[in-house]
């Protein structure tokens, strides 16, 4: 048996609105934090950001697939300068005041600490590959990638100090 269909009533609702006022040069909601460089976490990032550029371009200059574990030393390095850029942007340009629901506090933490960790692992691991014997003409590219390796570790660290102090003040509040 079917059921009689009943009258559906439909409501539109519209709005206008011009694109460029959305890109008006006389207010702009663009915040630019020039004091967060100034800072000792964000001295330590821009620190991150260049050696971890020396130590990743000091491996990809050779040949280093002819040793499995500069594999590993690569991805840590690449993986950890692009998310340090990201972060870098963010915190420069304010995002995250205007994404409120996530806790950046946990997420610096939880970063820093991981990056931390598996730098050390790569920068270890680094410096154990790293022979003469093995590949001459590599060999200087090699020790100062391990050497670049283990300043990066000594940031992440800082900055995960710098991340827990501020982690932990926001979870007695």
């Amino acid at each position: 048996m079917e059921e009689p269909q009943r009258a559906r009533s439909l409501t539109v609702t519209t709005t206008a609105s011009s694109f460029a006022e959305n890109f008006s040069t006389s207010s702009s909601s663009f915040a630019y934090d020039r004091e967060f460089l100034r800072t000792l976490p964000g001295l330590l990032i821009v620190a991150e950001i260049v050696l971890g550029l020396l130590v990743w371009t000091l491996i990809a200059g050779t040949e280093y697939f002819r040793v499995p574990a500069f594999g590993w030393v690569m991805f840590v390095a690449v993986f950890y300068w692009v998310l340090t850029v990201f972060f870098l942007i963010i915190y420069i340009t304010m995002t995250y005041t205007r994404i409120p629901q996530v806790p950046w506090t946990t997420v610096g933490l939880c970063f820093n600490g991981s990056a931390f960790v598996l730098y050390l692992s790569a920068a270890v691991v680094d410096a154990s590959s790293v022979s003469p014997e093995r590949d001459s003409h590599n060999f200087n590219s090699w020790a100062a990638s391990s050497f670049f390796a283990f300043l990066v570790t000594i940031c992440y660290a800082g900055n995960t100090y710098f991340s827990f102090i501020a982690w932990r003040s926001r979870t007695i509040q």
